[in-house]
Order: C-alpha cells, then sequence, then structure tokens
C-alpha cells in the first residue's frame, strides 16, 4: 500500500514567512527551512523578530487570509488523491494552516503548534514529534505503508531519503547539486507523472 507524503509551504502553497516578510517590510523573516536546516533555531529567530516589532498571531494570519495555493495545485491534489492516498507533512502549525488547506478541500495534515500568550503574541512553539516529516515517514512504513515523499528544502531531506520514492520539487539550485540522486521537478504534470510511475 501506498502512501504519498507531500511538504505543504513550497510544494502546494507560497511560503507563509515570506509573504508576511513582505508585508511588514521585515526582510529578515524571509528566511525559511531552504536557508536554515535547524528548525528550532530558525524558530527562535522568527519569535525574537516577531517580539520585538510587536507582531503577534494576529497580524500573521491577517496575512495567510491572502494567501492562495499555486496555480495547479489543488488540481494536482484532486487527481492524486482519486489515485492514491495522500498527507500533508509540515513544520507549520494549527494556527496558520486551516485557511490553507480549505482552499484545497481539506487533505490531511500533520503539522505542529504555536504557543500564543494571553496578548496574543507568539510565545514559543511545540513540535509534535521529534524530526516530525521523518518520524511519521517512518511510522507510517511501521504500519504497512510504502512512502513516496515529497519536498523543497532541508527539513524534506529526511522523509524524501527515507521513503520507496521521493522527488524534490520547485527546490534551490543547493539541494540539487547535493543530492544529484534525486528527481528535482517543476511542474505538477512532471510531479503527478514522476509518482505515477512508481505507485
Amino acid at each position: 500500500m501506498n502512501i504519498v507524503c507531500l511538504d505543504m509551504e513550497g510544494v502546494l502553497v507560497p511560503e507563509i514567512w515570506i509573504r508576511f516578510a513582505e508585508e511588514t517590510g521585515i526582510p529578515e523573516l524571509r528566511r525559511t527551512t531552504r536557508d536554515e536546516p535547524d528548525y528550532d533555531k530558525l524558530m527562535n529567530y522568527r519569535i525574537a523578530i516577531l517580539k520585538e516589532h510587536g507582531l503577534g498571531l494576529k497580524e500573521i494570519q491577517e496575512t495567510i487570509s491572502k494567501i492562495d495555493p499555486f496555480p495547479g495545485a489543488l488540481e494536482f491534489m484532486n487527481k492524486l488523491r482519486d489515485v492514491t492516498q495522500a498527507v500533508i507533512l509540515s513544520d507549520t502549525f494549527t494556527q496558520f494552516a486551516h485557511p490553507l488547506m480549505k482552499k484545497l478541500n481539506m487533505p490531511t495534515l500533520f503539522c505542529n503548534e504555536l504557543v500564543i500568550g494571553e496578548d496574543g503574541m507568539v510565545t514559543g512553539f511545540k513540535m509534535r514529534c521529534s524530526q516530525s516529516k521523518l518520524s511519521t515517514v517512518k511510522g507510517l512504513q511501521s504500519i504497512g505503508f510504502d512512502t513516496i515523499a515529497v519536498g523543497d528544502s532541508y527539513n524534506d531531506m529526511g522523509m524524501i531519503l527515507a521513503s520507496k520514492a521521493g522527488f524534490l520539487f520547485r527546490t534551490t539550485e543547493t539541494l540539487k547539486k547535493e543530492h544529484p540522486e534525486l528527481k528535482a521537478l517543476e511542474t505538477y504534470d512532471e510531479l503527478y507523472d514522476a509518482i505515477i510511475e512508481v505507485l
């Protein structure tokens, strides 16, 4: 039995933090897992910047409400879910993801949770589990699934390399050079065809 495990940001929807950096004019918030492999370090860096500028969950959610999935992402997900099971594994947070999942017809999503103070400020974050994407893929494999993984960033590499098949999608030149053994795809049609080949 196969299950496709997809990253969310950069694969199906734009990067939330990059959009928020553009909205707020704070270039430091453009930093993502494409730039920083250590997710804890990245999130603590972001929380410090939010605190410094007095920005909280409300402001981030206002930006998210304006974000749509990439053109073709919904059609790709609908087509994929017609032929196999698919789940989104993301290091985003429940407080961010719901409106985006609604725009993708509510696929299953495993993600994390922000800690929000009474004043609406982001004070911390709770990861669902250690190395959440890799741990989830291993968990799915332990109950009889063959996983096929798709991602674009450093935090996707664990699940991609541990899967029966894995693909880089709209990734960086750096990751392409570091992992020449992986197919690097640019369009949803290419991705769909590549997944179908290994089902």
